[in-house]
């Protein structure tokens, strides 16, 4: 009987995996869409930039420091499609002000329209048994990991209700899913975007605007080597059992993840409560939209 149950358990999560596909929304079309990618001056964000690039997006980069931003600029304009396209540079810190990353989201769609897609690749990371970090580091790394996300978020997400159209990435990391020595600080906020990005998506499908998470694993980047330099011995001896990607495959990725919104194995497994939690938010939806008309012709 036991065996039957497990048969019938692994059945039915490989038949929610196989139809998942098929209640995925339409594919974003990149040609042509505006895409922000914040921490989009190097590493994983730059290399984002350069894919949805690739495949004829204008690109809206922001980041802290100006000279990196204008040397990606160049770095991404080589990647151009057709002579219209434009990569916009805009350096603020997305962690800091929600009324100045507000602003620059504005700004940016005055000159490229309205965001299709937003890329939150912003981040660091620093490690440290727990006891040996300083306070300071755990409330600036929620700060850049969280906020720094939550905020260009914020931003975007009026327009794309209004528009029922957009694609809102987070770039978590495996620290996010599996807490790991050394990474007290880093992994808590990489799994606070996780619990951002699952409340979001319900809130708004009905819009058809789709989240979506990435979970890289060690990445070749320039954040890496900063992060190599403050891990502990066993958290250095954890990471040597892995292999470092290259950004350019996670960045394939990324984007491959946010055009066609897949769902992994083990996220699949939550579908049949996902949409029984959807089914309740639509009828909330739908009964307050009967609310208002009732009230208008009241």
């Amino acid at each position: 009987m036991l065996l039957l149950a497990a048969a019938f358990l692994v059945a039915f999560v490989l038949l929610l995996y196989m139809v998942s596909p098929l209640i995925s929304p339409k594919p974003l079309a990149l040609p042509g869409a505006h895409v922000v990618v914040t921490g989009g001056s190097s590493g994983i964000g730059k290399c984002v930039a350069i894919e949805c690039y690739k495949q004829g997006a204008f690109i809206t980069l922001v980041a802290r420091n100006e000279d990196k931003l204008l040397q990606a600029k160049k770095e991404i304009e080589k990647h151009s499609v057709n002579d219209k396209q434009v990569v916009l540079c805009i350096s603020v810190d997305v962690s800091q002000d929600y009324s100045q990353v507000e602003n620059v989201i504005k700004q940016a769609q005055e000159k490229l329209g309205p965001v299709d897609m937003l890329v939150n690749c912003a981040g660091m990371s620093l490690s440290g048994k727990f006891e040996d970090l300083e306070v300071s580091t755990f409330e600036r790394l929620m700060s850049v990991n969280y906020l720094g996300s939550v905020y260009p978020s914020r931003a975007v997400i009026s327009t794309m209700k209004e528009r029922r159209v957009g694609r809102i990435v987070f770039v978590s990391s495996q620290a996010g899913q599996l807490g790991l020595f050394g990474f007290t600080a880093y992994s808590s906020s990489k799994f606070a975007i996780r619990g951002l990005a699952e409340a979001l998506q319900m809130e708004v499908k009905p819009y058809n605007v789709y989240v979506t998470v990435a979970y890289p694993p060690d990445t070749d980047t320039p954040g890496f080597a900063e992060e190599n330099k403050t891990k502990p011995l066993e958290t250095r001896l954890i990471s040597e059992t892995t292999s470092v990607c290259k950004p350019e495959q996670v960045a394939k990725q990324i984007v491959k993840d946010a055009i066609v919104v897949t769902m992994g194995l083990f996220r699949t497994i939550a579908l049949f409560y996902i949409g029984s939690f959807d089914s309740i938010v639509r009828r909330c939806m739908m009964q307050r939209a009967k609310s208002e008309i009732a009230d208008k012709t009241a």
